[in-house]
């Protein structure tokens, strides 16, 4: 029994340091340094991801300044003291000028629109003339604008009168000449020629110009 027992712990102190070199890693306690840095030890931190704007930055590669001519043509909606809504075509012609600062363009324009819409008891609002200013920022090839200005209207018997008009729009340059785009305006005729009736005239429409 004596020489078992010698024999059992001579095997182990000579098998000692040999298991100790093959020792698998604790599974509790601070992990060993593996000589790659402290980051390895650590989870990644949550990052965001990054999203271009590009497609939405202000600013772009398309040249605005300079006249153009072209045409709009949608739907008027009237709306007065002396009538229900009524609404017709809309359209017409424009002639203006914008000048490009690089990522805001600013221009100015006179257009002209005919119409058909019913503002009172046997008159019709027939013409409508504007000066325009606008401005907005350059979007890629596109041009998003507010505009406001003076407005004249004209109606089949009743005269004409002045007034005013806000809006706004998008013109999308197809080629260094060709431009289209949308346009929403609100006009507004305070007691018209004196009549004590109020006009209210907003034009949904289609435009296209052509530049030189």
């Amino acid at each position: 029994m004596r020489i078992v027992s010698l024999a059992f712990v001579t095997a182990l102190s000579l098998a000692g340091p040999a298991l100790a070199q093959n020792a698998p890693l604790p599974l509790f306690g601070t992990q060993p340094d593996l000589g790659f840095g402290t980051d390895m030890a650590r989870p990644a931190p949550d990052r965001a991801p990054t999203v271009s704007s590009q497609g939405f930055a202000i600013g772009g590669t398309a040249d605005w300044t300079g006249f153009y001519i072209g045409g709009q043509f949608g739907y008027g909606f009237a709306d007065s003291d002396l009538a229900s809504s009524d609404e017709s075509v809309a359209g017409g012609v424009t002639l203006g000028y914008d000048r490009d600062f690089g990522q805001w363009v600013l221009g100015g324009a006179l257009d002209y629109d005919f119409a058909d819409a019913n503002v009172a008891p046997g008159t019709d609002l027939e013409e409508v003339f504007r000066l325009k200013v606008r401005a907005g920022p350059k979007i890629g090839r596109g041009l998003l604008y507010g505009a406001a200005g003076w407005a004249n209207a004209d109606t089949s018997n009743r005269g004409d009168d002045d007034g005013w008009f806000i809006g706004g729009g998008y013109d999308y340059m197809v080629s260094d000449r060709f431009s289209v785009g949308g346009e929403v305006l609100y006009h507004r005729f305070d007691s018209f020629n004196g009549t004590g009736s109020d006009i209210d005239f907003t034009t949904l429409q289609v435009r296209a110009t052509f530049r030189f």
